[in-house]
């Protein structure tokens, strides 16, 4: 978890460092992701702590005298074994209960921190963007006074219709109001430029341009969202497929679905609308028409006069037909893709406690064949097997996302792949089978070459 815990800093140090967060923020925010990061730490956890366990035991011969005592290796599992499936039905009541309230408070809080202006720090030579509607620069900074500011250029967009009111002064001091909604920024000796648009209504290329001098001005800037962190309504967040139970989440698979079906049945009637004929009259009357049979191109029967109207007419209802289309299968695109998200965290509740089970199974016979304890060898075969679990599971998540793997194969392909693997460890491991003995393979090609020279002679 401390390893995820970094992953997790150096990822969003740009967002935490230089915004002015209280410590326990950024402890609240750390919290929240040691929750979402348990799926990836658990398993990692349970495989290394059965490799070390059993190696251990293997290292110091005491599963030699277990086995003499006539315990089998599986036998001599057992009480581990109980205490896994209790980790792995509190791990599911985890991620079904505590885990989409914890993703709940991280996404909210995550996204309320990385959205979070930077803190007002005017850096010389650098147009500082930070707050709304104005750009500022300053030559140089801090003589005489801390906040003593020379060589200021400020460029203001609110409401110029595309052309900035430009204010150049040669010092200036900043202030804060007794409130801190407000920064007041002093300037001295400068003049104002303002390019107006004509009264007139129309384009003039003569535009009205005042230039005003002045020895002392003030301008104001809403600095109330540099004062601290503003918290969005967490139930604008609740709608995501990590932050769900299982409930919720075939709740949500059941709306999207009807919105699909929506979506569907509005293309038919739009679609109908362009492709039948009208049938305004019909009703109206009595009157009855054979069926007209067309040969050859179907243009040649509209007058020629009429011919590009026709053309152009149809063309129109073609183009319509394929904007609405697009729009509508860009909806249903988005709302298949958050079906399949669902569909995938559904299923993430079951993966998380499957996988202890079965990482048990392949570290812990892997430990009484390797008899290695300690934090050497089984960190790094541990490692390694974990990591071809997770790649496994990434890549087949991700292939699920889009749509090549069903959500059922996609998150449980990489448990369906290592299962095999348990069951074989876990069958050498009882039948003190030498798999990573070195000295055995050594013999074992000495045997082989030995025989072949035999043979030839």
């Amino acid at each position: 978890m401390f390893i995820l815990l970094m992953f997790f800093l150096f990822k969003y140090i740009d967002d935490l460092i230089g915004k002015g967060f209280e410590w326990y923020t950024i402890a609240e925010l750390m919290l929240y992701a040691s929750a979402s990061n348990v799926s990836m730490a658990l398993p990692l956890s349970v495989l290394l702590s059965s490799i070390m366990t059993f190696g251990s035991l293997g290292e110091n011969y005491e599963l030699v005298a277990i086995k003499s005592a006539g315990i089998s290796l599986r036998k001599a599992m057992q009480p581990l074994f109980v205490f896994i499936v209790c980790l792995s039905v509190a791990s599911f009541f985890f991620s079904d209960y505590m885990l989409p309230k914890a993703n709940l408070k991280y996404g909210s809080l995550l996204w309320d921190v990385r959205n979070k202006k930077l803190s007002f720090l005017i850096k010389p030579g650098i147009f500082n963007n930070s707050i709304t509607d104005y750009a500022m620069r300053v030559e140089r900074k801090g003589e005489g006074a801390v906040d003593s500011l020379y060589g200021i250029t400020i460029y203001e967009h609110k409401g110029t219709n595309g052309v900035p009111k430009i204010t150049l002064a040669e010092k200036g001091q900043m202030s804060k109001t007794s409130d801190g909604n407000y920064l007041i920024l002093k300037l001295i000796n400068g003049v104002r430029y303002e390019e107006a648009p004509s009264n007139s209504g129309y384009y003039n290329p003569r535009q009205t341009f005042n230039r005003m001098r002045f020895k002392e001005t003030e301008v104001k800037f809403d600095f109330s969202s540099f004062k601290g962190l503003t918290r969005t309504q967490e139930e604008s967040f609740k709608n995501n497929a990590p932050m769900l139970n299982r409930k919720e989440l075939l709740h949500r698979q059941d709306s999207l679905r009807k919105d699909v079906d929506s979506i569907s049945k509005a293309v038919s009637v739009n679609a109908g609308a362009y492709l039948k004929q009208n049938n305004y009259l019909k009703g109206y009357t009595k009157v009855s028409k054979a069926v007209k049979t067309i040969k050859g191109n179907i243009i040649n029967i509209v007058p020629e006069r009429d011919r590009y109207n026709v053309l152009q007419l149809a063309f129109d209802q073609a183009d319509a037909m394929r904007q609405s289309l697009k729009n509508a299968t860009v909806e249903f695109d988005l709302k298949q893709k958050e079906i399949i998200r669902a569909q995938i965290e559904y299923q993430r509740k079951f993966t998380l406690a499957v996988s202890c089970l079965l990482l048990f199974f392949i570290g812990a016979p892997l430990g009484a064949i390797i008899r290695k304890g300690g934090l050497g060898l089984p960190v790094v075969i541990s490692v390694i097997f974990f990591l071809i679990y997770h790649i496994i599971s990434t890549v087949a998540e991700k292939s699920a996302k889009e749509g090549s793997l069903t959500t059922i194969a996609g998150m449980w392909l990489a448990i369906i792949v290592l299962t095999p693997v348990g069951i074989f460890l876990t069958y050498k491991a009882s039948v003190d089978s030498a798999l990573f003995d070195v000295d055995y393979y050594k013999q074992a090609i000495t045997r082989f070459f030995i025989r072949k020279k035999k043979d030839k002679q």
